[in-house]
């Protein structure tokens, strides 16, 4: 019973469907792409045993075998079937117990979604300025490597080339390792499009992928 206000099964499946892993609707569940150009944020839209579907705020990374990766770090090696528009849809490496999948379990508690990006930064605060690296960005903070231990508590003024300018505090610092909360967090659909302009693919040939699918495999 638990599982059943995260699963909701598709309504008159067709034959084709009902040949293939029974498929479930997932509600906004958000995880991130992980392809050999970068982390991309991802939404869920479906998932079986066998393939899973999801949505993107941008072009599809061109990359044929991925990961996908959940809040609780669990990773899924998937290969990319098809895609059409911002959707696309991938085959499981191995089948998954979609129940787990689902629950989502961990020994730790559930934090936000985090993309590993590097890029240089200024760290701006009462008058100093540290010169850093941003190690890692999601929707409410970003983590830094500092040149300098930066007091916890700190209020600061962060500029990234290619993000918009924010202003937070130090909440926590191990060392040189900092991390900053926003007082203006990114919307899901603005991390991803950042992102997105932040980490160019690296594999710019086309890739012949059917835009619509002959068999459902998510």
């Amino acid at each position: 019973m638990k599982l059943l206000k995260w699963l909701q099964p598709k309504e008159e499946p067709s034959f084709e469907e009902l040949r293939e892993a029974p498929r479930f609707s997932l509600v906004m569940r958000t995880a991130k792409l992980i392809a050999e150009s970068g982390e991309y944020v991802c939404v869920v839209r479906d998932i079986s045993a066998t393939g899973t579907k999801l949505r993107l705020f941008h072009e599809v990374p061109p990359d044929t075998h991925l990961y996908l990766e959940l809040a609780n770090g669990q990773r899924y090696a998937m290969e990319r079937v098809w895609e059409e528009g911002d959707h696309a849809g991938f085959r499981f490496s191995s089948p998954i117990v979609v129940a787990e999948f689902v629950e989502e379990t961990s020994v730790h508690p559930r934090r936000p979604l985090r993309l590993r990006i590097h890029r240089t930064a200024l760290i701006t605060g009462d008058g100093k300025d540290w010169r850093a690296v941003m190690v890692n960005l999601s929707q409410q903070g970003a983590c830094f490597e500092a040149g300098g231990e930066i007091p916890v508590g700190q209020l600061v003024r962060v500029e990234v080339p290619g993000l918009p300018l924010r202003f937070g505090h130090i909440c926590w610092r191990r060392k040189f390792a900092h991390g900053v909360a926003f007082q203006q967090s990114f919307r899901l659909d603005e991390l991803a499009r950042y992102a997105h302009e932040l980490q160019p693919f690296a594999n710019e040939q086309p890739v012949e992928v059917p835009k619509k699918r002959a068999k459902r495999y998510a």
